[in-house]
């Protein structure tokens, strides 16, 4: 029997498989607000077969977007266009979720096939805000003002805010962003975080935005739902986020309502010369994290063969495989996948205005 195909339950939530769609940016949007393309492409992996579909990084705030074309959720008109993608996703049998961000010093930037560069306020951009004055460097060399404590509240709860609009657009999931080098890894690594008050420092003081800022989520959001938070578990640099610091956080964070930890890294600084690149390359750490916080974890990264997600979640690795490029070149990778494992589930993964052609 598949371990990719069984149900997992966590809290009242079931997934109907192992099989998660990342969030992925697709810099399309307009003011925050998600259209068409957004429904096609969310859309169609549910259809498709995944058991969760991650809607991509979405701003808490304007300010807190990578790109002008960013997902947002600050106001209240936003809630009407996702509701309907939630409500399509629910309709074919994925359960919805999304994944709330700020990109800190690496915000106010083109879109990625446009040069992916820092946007001046003369081409559409804006001030960028950090824990520290410290630009990322490289392509995007602008500055960003060091926060003011008052304004690290102001920005936890713009988190919160986005949080009750997510309930009520109908999402089951809510991962928090703390990865890939915005703002709340920023925080955490002290690559970039050289502050000297109580949210900088030592670990207690680096963790701190991170820790408050999910127990107040965790207020509003309803225990009977997944939280769940990607986190940047290594810098891969010296002097940088280890694993062994991640490892205390996740078990301080679970201790505190974390449901699931999405297993990322790097990304903090423009140096990723060091990263061990190859095929499943996280799914050691997942596993070692899995098992000395007691948590359940999922991970992407160059996983896209069925035998291979397979023996990740087989093995204990994870409980759930992420894939994202691989769900880009196939959204029915999830039944080609069932189908290749000789899973009983693929007979149930296509709408039937599809299976029975296909069968």
């Amino acid at each position: 029997m598949s371990r990719l195909f069984q149900p997992l339950t966590i809290k009242d939530v079931t997934l109907r498989n192992r099989i998660a769609v990342s969030p992925m940016c697709q810099y399309a949007s307009e003011d925050g607000l998600l259209n068409d393309w957004h429904l096609v492409h969310l859309g169609s992996r549910a259809v498709g077969g995944a058991g969760l579909v991650m809607v991509e990084a979405t701003a808490v705030s304007p300010e807190g977007r990578i790109s002008p074309a960013d997902s947002g959720f600050w106001e209240d008109k936003h809630i009407q266009t996702l509701s309907k993608i939630t409500r399509f996703m629910g309709e074919h049998g994925a359960v919805a979720g999304i994944q709330l961000a700020h990109a800190g010093r690496k915000a106010s930037c083109r879109k990625p096939w446009e040069g992916d560069d820092s946007l001046d306020s003369d081409q559409g951009g804006w001030e960028t805000v950090a824990p520290s004055a410290i630009a990322f460097g490289n392509n995007i060399p602008k500055v960003p003002k060091a926060l003011l404590v008052d304004q690290i509240q102001h920005l936890q709860n713009d988190f919160v805010d986005a949080a009750k609009r997510a309930l009520e657009a109908g999402f089951q999931v809510l991962q928090l962003h703390f990865a890939h080098g915005y703002l709340a890894h920023e925080f955490y690594s002290p690559l970039s975080n050289q502050r000297t008050d109580q949210y900088g420092g030592s670990f207690e003081n680096r963790i701190r935005f991170l820790t408050e800022t999910f127990a107040a989520v965790r207020e509003v959001w309803p225990e009977r739902l997944p939280l769940t938070v990607r986190l940047s578990v290594t810098d891969w640099v010296e002097g940088g986020v280890t694993i062994e610091e991640s490892i205390e956080l996740v078990q301080r964070l679970k201790a505190g309502g974390l449901d699931m930890l999405d297993v990322s890294h790097g990304f903090v600084t423009p140096d990723i010369d060091s990263v061990p690149w190859g095929p499943g390359m996280m799914l050691p750490i997942a596993k070692r994290i899995r098992e000395e916080a007691d948590l359940p974890t999922t991970t992407s990264w160059m996983i896209s063969e069925p035998i291979q997600a397979e023996q990740a979640v087989a093995s204990g690795q994870v409980d759930v495989v992420s894939l994202g490029r691989e769900l880009l070149r196939d959204p029915y990778w999830p039944f080609h996948a069932a189908k290749e494992l000789k899973a009983e589930a693929a007979k149930d993964l296509l709408p039937l205005q599809y299976a029975r052609a296909v069968e």
